[in-house]
């Protein structure tokens, strides 16, 4: 089956490549820096690309759908200024082969984790975007000790948080798309895979993963560590749902009092002026994460502090 091109770009966006950008650009005024180192860790059954830039605290930058660390890099430099940016490149995207491996957001999740234990990185915070914040929701729900704070871009918790015509176009993403995806950054990539005719069958996988219910909104509450929700105001998911998902974790559910006493270790930002097709464009989304990783009340304590915030103190029996 072959698609229209108004399907054919519709799917794609969805998916989260940005039409609305050129390939691997930065934002204006940023300088591209070169990684400082580079390789693939074995994880999983799978060869995991990924590049680290800058130094300080660990921060894992996990891309959109169909993407690749090259159209991050607006994000990657001004967070590299001050943390050290482990940029990765998740199954069947960029130089990360696809193999017979099938695709889940819970397996994603696990390779998140499997790559911090390959860079002896105990716990690190972990930023997604689209199908990336997916694969970071996943991370901190089953792997909760080794992300430190998760922020959420332009990704809802549930399947049914995107609008009608966003799942229609995800349920478009599949092989037919494979020849038009060849002129992309990560179709350009799957050329230099062991087994490069994977990539209509890598296709029909992230179509099926995409196509699949879910609703992680009792995990979502469960969650021990801050949380950061980065959404645009005219974004692919309901204005309620963002509201949802920020009570979930305890956020504009109640006043917070004159001195910030009852405020939230998590937080909600919704920027105005994008869509969920060019928010990778916005120069605002990583300052807003910069800033929250900087605010002394998204610091979770550490040792026996950290303790007794997470479990309630025994009860004393008369």
């Amino acid at each position: 089956m072959k698609l229209s091109r108004k399907s054919f770009l519709q799917s794609s966006a969805v998916a989260g490549i940005g039409f609305a950008i050129s390939e691997a650009v930065t934002l204006a005024g940023e300088v591209q820096t070169k990684p400082v180192s580079s390789g693939y860790a074995d994880v999983n059954g799978i060869k995991l690309y990924h590049e680290m830039y800058g130094r300080g605290e660990p921060l894992v930058l996990i891309h959109g759908g169909l993407m690749t660390i090259g159209e991050m890099q607006g994000w990657v430099q001004p967070l590299a200024k001050t943390r050290r940016v482990i940029a990765v490149e998740m199954q069947g995207h960029g130089r990360t082969a696809d193999t017979d491996r099938p695709m889940r957001f819970a397996m994603l999740g696990d390779d998140i984790a499997a790559l911090l234990d390959h860079l002896k990185v105990p716990k690190a915070d972990v930023v997604g975007y689209s199908f990336g914040g997916a694969t970071a929701i996943r991370a901190a729900i089953q792997h909760p000790d080794k992300v430190r704070r998760l922020v959420v871009v332009s990704s809802p918790y549930a399947k049914s948080g995107w609008y009608p015509e966003t799942q229609e176009g995800m349920s478009h993403v599949g092989a037919a798309m494979a020849v038009n995806m060849m002129q992309t950054p990560t179709g350009k990539f799957s050329k230099q895979w062991p087994e490069p005719q994977r990539f209509p069958q890598f296709l029909d996988k992230m179509g099926k993963m995409m196509s699949e219910d879910y609703d992680w909104s009792a995990d979502i509450a469960r969650l021990p560590m801050p949380v950061l929700l980065v959404f645009a105001d005219n974004d692919s998911v309901w204005q309620k749902h963002v509201a949802e998902f920020f009570a979930l974790l305890g956020g504009g559910v109640k006043e917070p009092g004159w001195l910030n006493t009852q405020l939230s270790k998590s937080r909600l930002a919704v920027v105005p002026g994008y869509s969920h097709y060019n928010f990778i464009s916005s120069a605002e989304v990583p300052q807003i994460v910069g800033k929250c990783l900087a605010d002394p009340l998204t610091n979770p304590p550490a040792g026996a502090a950290a303790a007794s915030q997470v479990a309630p103190t025994p009860e004393k029996k008369p």
